[in-house]
């Protein structure tokens, strides 16, 4: 075993099991300046970027995470050039090709969240063909968050209330917080318990606003093509060295 998975191993081994946040989310950040470091187009920076996908899976099922979800395209980005924007679509295409047997072998359920609709029709058919071959899948769910924003997410769910109560199949003073979270793309998941951002920014960018209320949050400069299993763990470590108050206080989290 060389150093680099020694020191992974370690790290693997101190994480509590029984202390594993269910949902991960990440942001995937820093592929068009890992290109630029090494003098690629930024295309490239994303096709690097597929290895830090298959890292933080493998170790999130590796250590029991339930559900991974990967900011992997946001409204914002359709105003990014349009050959990048092509490029993208179609890596999304090939990677989900390329790794379909690979996840269904590894029981890896696929689901993605957003406005699917925008998508290019030929990508929109692969992804929910390989989501469909995959629905039976049940060690990890793997979300893709593409055309998405929290934004987006909101508006959307406030027409779907909004409509519920112009029909009189919901009652305005019935709406609660549970109501909302019930028209959310994410309702059939539990709320990120951790949300990691790789490439040094320290902000959400328009990322599961709802859903991240109570998440613990984890920043590293590692650029996301860099990103290695090593990385989620230690961003485990540091969740579960932390004290998850929900409001109340420390005695009453943990009393004497």
């Amino acid at each position: 075993m060389d150093q680099l998975n020694e020191r992974t191993e370690a790290l693997r081994l101190r994480i509590d099991a029984a202390r594993v946040p269910r949902h991960i989310a990440i942001i995937m950040d820093g592929n068009g300046r890992w290109a630029k470091q090494h003098g690629l187009q930024r295309v490239e920076g994303h096709m690097n970027g597929v290895r830090g996908v298959r890292e933080a899976l493998t170790g999130a099922t590796e250590i029991g995470v339930t559900h991974l979800t990967l900011y992997a395209f946001s409204t914002e980005n359709w105003n990014r050039p349009s050959d990048e924007v092509n490029a993208l679509m179609d890596l999304l295409v090939r990677t989900v090709v390329n790794e379909l047997d690979e996840l269904h072998e590894n029981s890896v359920r696929l689901n993605a969240i957003g406005d699917l609709d925008s998508l290019p029709p030929g990508c929109r058919s692969t992804l929910e063909d390989a989501m469909r071959r995959t629905t039976g899948n049940t060690r990890i769910t793997l979300t893709l968050a593409l055309s998405y924003s929290a934004r987006w997410e909101l508006v959307r769910a406030a027409r779907s209330i909004a409509t519920a109560v112009r029909n009189g199949e919901l009652d305005p003073d019935a709406i609660d917080e549970r109501t909302v979270a019930d028209h959310l793309a994410t309702r059939n998941m539990p709320d990120p318990e951790l949300l990691i951002r790789t490439s040094g920014e320290q902000r959400i960018s328009n990322f599961l606003l709802w859903q991240i209320a109570y998440a613990e949050l984890w920043f590293t400069p590692v650029l996301w093509p860099d990103f290695r299993r090593e990385h989620l763990f230690q961003a485990v470590l540091d969740f579960q060295s932390r004290e998850r108050r929900f409001g109340l206080i420390s005695e009453q989290v943990t009393p004497a």
